[in-house]
């Protein structure tokens, strides 16, 4: 008996130990990533080079960047205009970074196969805009 007394005597305090030591598992928290869409035009192009050409014929450059800045570049490659864009309302609005400047919003038609679109200034105004190639 005093055997079995002893025995227990001394497992108690290694069963003590080895109950603390057992390790308490934290949960898992995943985090999830989440990706910021691509900017794109109120016609779903997305941001990049375009040519524009207005109804008189003049030709320039749009760049639209994905951080909605923009620059208009004319035909001699001398920067005419750089803002801001966004959609609104269902059409792609340009700021000018001149002081006072209002945005100047334009309705897109569809894209074609080429990814050539109309856009109508809400002015009236009507220019072709074409993906450029670089």
């Amino acid at each position: 008996m005093r055997k079995i007394a002893a025995i227990a005597a001394l497992a108690a305090p290694i069963l003590l130990v080895a109950c603390a030591e057992e390790a308490v598992e934290e949960p898992v928290v995943e985090e999830e990533v989440v990706e910021e869409a691509a900017m794109v035009t109120a016609n779903g192009t997305a941001a990049g080079t375009f040519s524009v050409t207005a109804a008189d014929g003049t030709l320039s450059t749009s760049v639209l960047n994905g951080d909605g800045t923009y620059q208009d570049i004319d035909a001699d490659g001398n920067v005419t205009e750089e803002g801001t864009w966004e959609v609104v309302d269902g059409k792609s609005c340009f700021t000018s970074n001149a002081e006072g400047a209002e945005a100047l919003c334009w309705s897109e038609g569809e894209p074609g196969e080429d990814g050539s679109f109309t856009a109508t200034s809400d002015a009236g105004d009507e220019v072709t805009v074409s993906p450029s190639a670089g």
